[in-house]
C-alpha cells in the first residue's frame, strides 16, 4: 500500500504525506479502499489512469471531498476468501465437509481471540517491525534505522543494497544499489545521504515517512505486547472474568474508541456473582492514557515494561512527532455476515498410462465482515487450526 502511494506521489507530482487514509490494507490481497489526495484535482487524477493501470492498479469514484481522512476512522473490513485444495489434519478421521462445517459455526457462535495478525509484524525472518517500533520508544534513532535496514538471508538487490549499507553506513552508494520500486528505503537513503548517519540525521530520516508510517512501527510493538497479553491472560484465568479484569461497559463502542470512562475494574462480588462475561474482557493496548488491570495481569506488563528497558517510558518521541495515548481492545471476536459455501473442483489428473484419475478437491468460499483493526488472518487460523 505504501508502494502504491508512492508511485500515485510520483505520478501526480506530490509527496506520500499528501494522501490520507482511514485503515492500512495488506499487501498479499485484492484490496479496495477510500483515500483523500490534496492538491490534486479530480481532472489530474482522471488523467494518470492509463499509467496505473500497468502498476495493477484502478482508481475509482473520483470526486473533491471537504476533508482530508484519518487512521482510526475505518468502520471495518469485508472479506471474500477462496481456501483451496482443503484436506483434514493429519491423525483427523471426520468426514472433511461435517469437519469444515463444525470448524466456521464454532468461530461464527464463539468467536476467536482477538490477535493483531502477522502482517502486523513484517514476514521478515531476522527483523520485525515491533523491534523498530521499540527501538523509537527508546529514542534509539540509529538503532532503528539500522534494524530497518537489516537484510534478510536472500541474494537479491534489495538485500545486497541493505547489507552493503550495514557494511559501509555508506548511504548514497547504498541508493545507487537500492532498486527504484524500494520507495521507503529509497526516501530514507537520501535523507540519511543528506543528514548524515548521526542521532541528528537519523531523526531527519524518520521524517521521511509520513506521520501513519512513524506511528506504525510504535503500534507494532505495543501489538506485539498485547498479543502476548491475551495469551497469558488466558493460560492463567481461562474464560473466567475475574476481579481486577476491565470490563468494557458499552457494546456499541469499537475498541480503538473506546474511553476510560466506559472501562470497568471488576470487583471481588461482581466476579462472585459473575456479572460479566468474557467477551466483555478488554485488555490494554500500550500508551499513555491506560489502566492496567488491577491482578496477576497487571504485575504481567509492569514486569514486560522493565524486561524492555521502558520502565518510565511515557509513550511521547517529541523528536518525532510522536504521542501513544494508548486503547483498549477487546480479547474476543466474532464475525459477522458470515456466509460460506462448499465448492467441489474436479481435477482431472492424467497418469503415465494415459488413464484418467478424475480427483475432486474442496474449496471453501467464505465472506465475513470484521470490525476495523481485526484481522481475517487471526479468524481463518481458528478456523482451520492451521497457522500461516
Amino acid at each position: 500500500m505504501f508502494e502504491a502511494v508512492g508511485f500515485l506521489a510520483i505520478k501526480l507530482g506530490v509527496i506520500p504525506s499528501d494522501f490520507s487514509y482511514a485503515g492500512l490494507k495488506d499487501k498479499k490481497a485484492i484490496t479496495y479502499q477510500a483515500m483523500v489526495v490534496r492538491k490534486v484535482t479530480p481532472e489530474r487524477l482522471k488523467n494518470i489512469e492509463k499509467e496505473i493501470e500497468k502498476k495493477r492498479m484502478n482508481v475509482f469514484n473520483i470526486r473533491s471531498v471537504d476533508d482530508s481522512l484519518r487512521l482510526g476512522q475505518l468502520k471495518g473490513n469485508h472479506f471474500d476468501i477462496v481456501i483451496r485444495n482443503l484436506k483434514n489434519q493429519i491423525n483427523d478421521s471426520a468426514n472433511l465437509r461435517e469437519r469444515i462445517l463444525e470448524a466456521v459455526e464454532n468461530v461464527k457462535n464463539k468467536g476467536f481471540v482477538n490477535y493483531y495478525g502477522p502482517q502486523r509484524f513484517g514476514m521478515g525472518r531476522k527483523v520485525h517491525t515491533d523491534q523498530i517500533g521499540l527501538a523509537l520508544l527508546k529514542s534509539e534513532m540509529v538503532k532503528a534505522v539500522q534494524l530497518f535496514l537489516t537484510p534478510e538471508e536472500l541474494d537479491d538487490p534489495v538485500n545486497r543494497a541493505k547489507k552493503y549499507f550495514l557494511q559501509t553506513e555508506d548511504a548514497k552508494g547504498t541508493l545507487s544499489l537500492m532498486p527504484e520500486f524500494k520507495v521507503r528505503e529509497r526516501a530514507l537513503l537520501e535523507s540519511l545521504h543528506r543528514f548524515g548517519v548521526t542521532e541528528e540525521g537519523c531523526i531527519q530520516a524518520w521524517f521521511s515517512f509520513p506521520h501513519s508510517m512513524r506511528i506504525f512501527y510504535v503500534h507494532a510493538y505495543s501489538s506485539k505486547i498485547w498479543n502476548e497479553a491475551v495469551s497469558y491472560r488466558l493460560a492463567t484465568y481461562g474464560s473466567r472474568v475475574v476481579e481486577g479484569d476491565l470490563v468494557c461497559l458499552d457494546e456499541d463502542i469499537d475498541d480503538e474508541h473506546l474511553p476510560s470512562s466506559k472501562v470497568h475494574l471488576v470487583t471481588e462480588e461482581e466476579e462472585s456473582a459473575n456479572t460479566y462475561a468474557i467477551h466483555q474482557v478488554v485488555l490494554p493496548v500500550l500508551g499513555y492514557n491506560i489502566q492496567y488491570p488491577k491482578n496477576k495481569l497487571g504485575k504481567w506488563y509492569q514486569e514486560v515494561l522493565s524486561r524492555d528497558g521502558l520502565q518510565t517510558c511515557r509513550f511521547k518521541i517529541p523528536t518525532l512527532k510522536l504521542n501513544v495515548p494508548g486503547c483498549y481492545r477487546k480479547i474476543l471476536k466474532h464475525p459477522c455476515n458470515l456466509s460460506y459455501q462448499l465448492i467441489e473442483e474436479h481435477d482431472i489428473d492424467v497418469t503415465k498410462e494415459g488413464s484418467h484419475i478424475d480427483e475432486a478437491t474442496l474449496s471453501l468460499l467464505i465472506s465475513f465482515d470484521l470490525d476495523a483493526s481485526c484481522y481475517a488472518t487471526v479468524c481463518l487460523r481458528e478456523i482451520m487450526k492451521h497457522d500461516f
